[in-house]
């Protein structure tokens, strides 16, 4: 087990690339991904939403890994622990006040806080994983085997809507959730981290393989691609922009304080730059993986593209009922769906743990304790139609949908922004360098060295500056 005082590390390059790729790969794969995508149009969405991947996510992911790794520290301290050598002295004075002012350390501020907004409603929709993983084994959705197609999306509306709207039952599986993250966490990081994504991550993949292999049996699987991998640009709007970035940052795990914890645990051979091309590209395949699970059911069935949040909780019910052993096949996707959405959690909540040991000089047993009391108490009586703060809205938004909002369209991309600022412009050049290479060990990384300066500098602030006028309907 982890001390305060001492820090561990990944021990393999596998580990490292199976722990990174943790914190992407979750229900954002195939829960948010497939019904994002449909509410925004499909195929022309996820076009859009690589090229945010390319222009915006594989240079962010490699400025975080600068900050994490280069000084050590938790998001919170990190900015301040970075060397005075590193940065830039301008001939003009008031750019170096503005570094001094201490306001790039808003990075790693938003950062622990976007993880804690996200972590109040995604621990409610693993609790209602771990739900269906439950009903699953039990059998309650064996009847599914013999109902119509009306019929068995009424039955699994039906219950969906009783595992959300229920008074106590939905903070229970939240604060199981939250049991079996902080037993993770209280392990470590070889042994807890590292150990549960080697062995999780591969039989994650097969699963939705097999998922793929299912759905592209069924008879309108063609209309499911289709409105997957044709284009429709007619349905691009601005707001399609500001969620395929969004998206981007929450697949990524971008600004959340995530990578810059986990770097935290790299060595210094470690190849950022391969790492991140791998993470990215992986995490996408797996992404239209899951799309090409769930759109061919959702047709089938005639379920909405656009149905939401649930889409995941109708759709795979529908599609592994028809199978032979259907019910046993169901109970174990769940359980790596399960499996996904912990893996998540723990990235997500590993944050602020870090954070509360090195800044509060807590014990890793105590920094997880207070971190999964924090999320479950705001959590609990928050996120949940029966909890105390259910019925209010704020903006015409409960608070579910409002903490998304929040750390989607204006936490993380102004975190980004500062970073990508930070990094662009603050940081000597070959300072990012030096980590990008090893210190000249791998020096085929410097070919990369301009499109990133790029990306960094010119590319992405304009990007998230423009969205960021647009949200505040300075264009129309």
């Amino acid at each position: 087990m982890e001390n305060k005082g001492k820090k561990e590390g990944f021990s393999s390059s596998l580990g490292v690339f199976f722990a990174t790729l943790s914190g992407a790969i979750g229900l954002g794969n195939i829960w948010k991904f497939p019904y994002v995508t449909g509410a925004n149009g499909g195929a022309a969405f996820i076009l859009i939403y690589f090229i945010f991947v390319l222009l915006l996510g594989i240079p962010l992911m490699l400025s975080e890994f600068y900050i994490g790794r280069s000084t050590k520290r938790n998001p919170f301290g990190s900015i301040g622990a970075i060397e005075e050598s590193n940065y830039h002295n301008f001939k003009f004075n008031f750019l170096n006040k503005i570094r001094k002012s201490g306001i790039f350390k808003l990075i790693g501020w938003l950062g622990v806080t976007t993880a804690a907004f996200i972590m109040f409603y995604y621990s409610a929709v693993a609790g209602w994983v771990y739900e269906y993983l439950f009903k699953a084994i039990k059998g309650d959705f064996s009847p599914l085997k013999n109902l119509t197609g009306e019929e068995a999306v009424k039955f699994t509306s039906e219950t969906f809507n009783n595992s959300v709207n229920g008074t106590y039952t939905p903070m229970i599986w939240q604060l199981v959730v939250l049991v079996v993250v902080s037993i993770v966490l209280v392990a470590g990081v070889k042994n807890g981290i590292e150990k549960v994504t080697k062995v999780l991550m591969p039989l994650f993949l097969l699963l939705i393989l097999l998922c793929d292999i299912r759905s592209l049996t069924l008879s309108k699987a063609g209309e499911g691609l289709s409105f997957l991998f044709t284009p429709d640009f007619s349905k691009v709007t601005a707001g399609t922009l500001l969620t395929a970035l969004g998206l981007a940052f929450f697949k990524l795990a971008l600004a959340m304080g995530i990578l810059i914890v986990y770097s935290n645990y790299y060595k210094k051979d470690t190849n950022l730059m391969g790492n991140s091309v791998k993470v990215a590209i992986s995490d996408t395949v797996i992404s239209l993986m899951a799309g090409v699970a769930i759109f061919p059911v959702v047709f089938e069935f005639g379920i909405s593209p656009s149905s939401g949040p649930s889409l995941l909780f109708k759709s795979i019910p529908l599609a592994f009922a028809q199978l032979p052993f259907g019910n046993g096949l169901l109970a174990i996707f769940f359980l790596l769906t399960a499996i996904a959405a912990t893996t998540a959690m723990i990235s997500l909540v590993e944050a602020p743990v870090r954070m509360f040991m090195e800044e509060f000089n807590m014990s890793r047993i105590k920094s997880v304790g207070v971190t999964s009391t924090i999320i479950f108490i705001i959590g609990a009586i928050t996120v949940h139609p029966k909890s105390i703060f259910g019925a209010v809205l704020i903006g015409n938004k409960n608070f579910f949908d409002l903490f998304g909002f929040l750390t989607d369209n204006v936490m993380m991309p102004f975190a980004a922004l500062l970073t990508a600022i930070f990094i662009g412009y603050f940081i000597k050049k070959d300072s990012f360098k030096q980590e990008l290479t090893n210190y000249g060990q791998l020096n085929k990384n410097v070919k990369y060295l301009p499109y990133l300066r790029v990306c960094l500098r010119y590319i992405i602030p304009i990007l998230i500056t423009l969205i960021f006028l647009n949200s505040l309907g300075v264009f129309n």
